[in-house]
């Protein structure tokens, strides 16, 4: 036990806030007006909200410095309103604080015996006043002090004790207490005692030993059973940590020992299968709790809401909204904004904003974040002038834009290369005195870099700096790839020392692979090799993938010989050539043409000691059909099988479409039956290579009975699986058919290509078919589907003064009768 004098001199280092919104003071009390009418006057002031800190401390200090007598229990009243302050007090904000300061200023030694001895109750007080001011430390030493003067210790003071030492993180000695030390101190623990330890436990992550405590307390504890709190507190706990067997087993025992569920428990088991997107057993739960007499609240709902929001079920969330709202249960701003959220994150911003403006018409008071959810939803979907009028409205309805708000208009413009609107955000946002971050920077350098603007990228670069906004990796690399793209090596070799220098790492190999493979891909294989030479000056040692990339560039613009280069220098600077290596070498052989050496390299893989995979052997097929050697295709598919190589539906893709290129369609099809009853699971790429050989060949009832199996395979027909029974149909002259199946097509939401539209108006214009080809020409709309210069060569010559069609010209839509008068 610490000496009081000591515990008094750490309560008094307890820092008290001395700032107030109101400047009325309190009168100092006349020798008339005893101390509990002071103290009962100030209670209720405390309890009103009206006094402040100030008023207090001059309580005090007029009654010691009159030698007024302060009796015990208006001391603890007062000081016990101020510890409840915090939650409900808006003049006071740290209640606990204060009254122990002021405790600390009436029991010195030398505020004299007008003071009150504390009691227990006092103690008790105090303590809790610790654990509110976050000090558990100070309160066991008053427990301590308790000790040290005899105070009896009732079951108030055990608990608190209890707390403190929780607050303390001392869970384990709190068990102890609770099972041991409770009861030689005289008390017998009670459902708050249990509750208190329970709770900190769970906390912890320690639910099995809080579920152990829990099934402890109707064992020789006097008659202590686990009451609804106890038990909504291990089961939330086992719900935090992710344990939910656990959870619904404890859920279920609870029911069964007779103890009732309120909606505190429902409400734990409805978020936590919500979360784990199990949405028919949230309902279920939600329907249980209505029978049971537990009313949902909004709670409840939210839940719901939300999991139907994030499960995609937007209907079913619409449907828990009215729901909600039918039981007088006014939906808070975090149920609005989670629907937004969904909303936008599926490209329905549209829908967002109706439902945000319907919620402000009816009372809802939207928060920053509710704008700032409409503002990026319309920004991902490119919606500027939306997004710009939802910003303006968010200003005039008096909320301020942040830093976050002004981000993610400058990143909208800044994403879609449009920097000067990007630019005008940017000085909006000076005019507001909002300081940018580094994601403002970030932004703006990215979308000047990726337009070849790096010198004022690096203007802007050079500002933040200034402004002392340090920049971090993501700005430098957009730096680097900026200049490397741009071709200035040097630039961007400085920019790696700098950032190097600022004990930021710089770039990893993956990043100039990925550099290197997207100029690859644009076919400027010579600026990647550079950016490639760049890498090596770096000191840095080229990997597999660095070296693939490169060869693949290679092979893309056919310069087969500096690729075999590249795998030569690989192999010299130590790095073995891998499966990848080879597949991209042979692939791009047989790319060009060159069969022969990409066979000869595909021999050469196992005396390196590399086994070909599934790719390998699905590239050298694919070259062996395109080149027409359809047996050596069919000896290389049974070597493949014999060498225990998985075969893939990739695999029979490149078979059956070698095949029926080969005019094998009789062969091509016996083998996707044979295929097809050994349960083997076909791609739609693969059935509509099917349905165009099985048409080739004359066998049109096979192919229309595959067409209308797809959907019992499993499968969605694509727009290749429309196009290919449309064509095919035209070309049988059965155009009635064909339009059926496109408005199929046009019904199941596919919408079809300018290749197939132009496909279709040019067969029915040669079959003579003006008016049905004139159906298709009104879906042109110039955008989108445009009329192609071979079908527009077509209609010149049909509908010219020679033309054979020359008086069917009436029948096309009126927007093409200019054909008349060029013609």
């Amino acid at each position: 036990p610490m000496s009081r004098r000591y515990t008094i001199t750490l309560i008094s280092r307890l820092r008290v806030p001395r700032r107030c919104s109101f400047s009325t003071s309190i009168s100092p009390p006349s020798r008339s007006w005893s101390p509990r009418d002071a103290f009962a006057a100030a209670t209720e002031r405390v309890r009103a909200g009206t006094l402040s800190p100030e008023d207090a401390h001059n309580l005090f200090d007029e009654l010691l410095r009159q030698g007024t007598p302060v009796p015990e229990r208006s001391l603890n009243g007062f000081l016990a309103a101020l510890a409840r302050a915090t939650s409900s007090n808006a003049c006071i904000k740290d209640g606990p604080a204060l009254a122990l300061a002021l405790f600390t200023r009436g029991c010195r030694e030398e505020a004299g015996p007008q003071v009150a001895v504390p009691t227990v109750w006092t103690y008790n007080i105090l303590m809790d006043c610790c654990c509110r001011a976050r000090r558990p430390d100070l309160g066991l030493a008053l427990f301590g002090c308790i000790l040290r003067t005899g105070l009896k210790i009732d079951q108030i003071t055990a608990n608190t004790l209890l707390k403190c030492l929780c607050y303390a993180k001392r869970t384990e000695e709190a068990v102890y207490v609770l099972l041991h030390s409770m009861s030689k101190l005289g008390c017998v623990p009670d459902a708050f005692a249990y509750n208190i330890v329970l709770k900190s436990l769970c906390e912890g992550s320690r639910s099995q030993q809080a579920l152990d405590l829990l099934r402890t307390m109707a064992k020789d504890r006097g008659g202590c059973f686990p009451d609804v709190v106890a038990y909504n507190t291990v089961i939330h706990g086992f719900f935090k940590e992710g344990e939910t067997g656990k959870a619904c087993n404890l859920f279920h025992e609870m029911i069964h020992q007779g103890v009732e569920p309120d909606v505190v428990t429902y409400n734990s088991v409805v978020d936590a299968l919500c979360k784990a997107r199990a949405m028919d057993k949230a309902e279920l739960v939600l329907r249980q709790m209505v029978a049971d007499g537990a009313q949902p609240n909004a709670v409840t709902y939210t839940c719901m809401i939300n999991g139907y929001a994030t499960s995609g079920r937007l209907k079913e969330a619409a449907k828990m909204f009215r729901e909600m709202k039918s039981r007088g249960l006014i939906p808070d701003i975090f149920t609005c904004n989670s629907l937004m959220t969904y909303l936008c994150k599926h490209g329905r911003s549209k829908e967002a904003a109706e439902f945000f403006y319907s919620m402000t018409a009816k009372g809802h008071k939207p928060d920053i974040v509710s704008y700032c959810i409409l503002l990026h939803g319309y920004a991902t979907e490119g919606c500027f002038p939306d997004m710009i009028d939802v910003f303006n409205s968010m200003e005039n309805n008096g909320i301020a834009a942040d830093c976050h708000v002004f981000n993610i208009l400058i990143d909208a413009y800044a994403k879609r290369g449009m920097m000067d609107e990007a630019m005008l955000i940017s000085s909006k946002m000076q005019e507001r005195r909002v300081n940018p971050d580094i994601v403002t920077y970030s932004s703006i350098i990215a979308g000047l870099s990726r337009l070849g603007r790096l010198t004022e990228a690096m203007e802007k670069f050079n500002q933040m700096i200034a402004l002392g906004v340090q920049p971090n990796k993501v700005v430098y690399h957009t730096l680097i790839q900026g200049f490397c793209i741009d071709g200035d090596l040097a630039k961007a070799k400085q920019l790696v020392s700098e950032m190097m220098n600022r004990g930021i790492p710089r770039p990893n190999i993956s990043f100039f692979s990925s550099l290197i493979k997207s100029l690859c891909q644009e076919g400027r294989v010579m600026d990647a090799h550079d950016i490639f030479d760049l890498v090596i000056d770096m000191g840095e040692r080229p990997d597999d993938i660095l070296f693939n990339s490169l060869i693949d560039g290679y092979c893309l613009v056919r310069k087969m010989d500096k690729a075999l280069k590249v795998l030569d220098v690989m192999e010299s600077v130590g790095v073995e050539p891998d499966v990848i290596t080879y597949n991209t070498l042979v692939n791009g052989y047989c790319r060009n043409g060159r069969i022969g050496d990409g066979l000869t390299l595909f021999r050469e893989m196992p005396r390196k000691r590399i086994k070909p995979d599934t790719i390998s052997y699905c590239v050298i097929m694919d070259g062996l059909f395109r080149s027409g050697r359809t047996v050596s295709g069919r000896e290389m598919f049974h070597e493949m099988i014999e060498s225990g190589t998985t075969v893939s539906i990739s695999t029979y893709n490149v078979i059956l479409g070698g095949l029926c290129r080969n005019n094998c369609a009789d062969e091509a099809i016996a083998l996707f039956q044979k295929l097809g009853s050994m349960n083997v699971k076909f791609s739609i790429a693969i059935v509509n290579t099917m349905i165009d050989a099985m048409y080739r060949v004359g066998r049109r009832e096979e192919a229309k009975e595959l067409f209308a199996g797809i959907s019992a395979s499993g499968l969605v027909p694509n727009e290749s699986t429309y196009g290919v029974m449309i064509m095919n149909l035209l070309k049988d002259g059965a155009v009635e058919d064909a339009n059926n199946v496109f408005s199929s097509m046009d019904k199941s939401g596919i919408v079809p290509s300018s290749r197939l539209l132009n496909d279709i108006i040019r067969m029915l214009l040669e079959k003579g078919e003006i008016a049905k080809a004139g159906n298709y020409l009104s879906k042109v709309d110039g955008k989108s589907i445009s009329l192609e210069a071979s079908t527009t060569s077509l209609m010149l010559s049909l509908f010219s003064r020679e033309g054979k069609y020359r008086e069917d010209m009436k029948l096309l839509p009126a927007k093409y009768q200019f054909f008349d008068g060029f013609c």
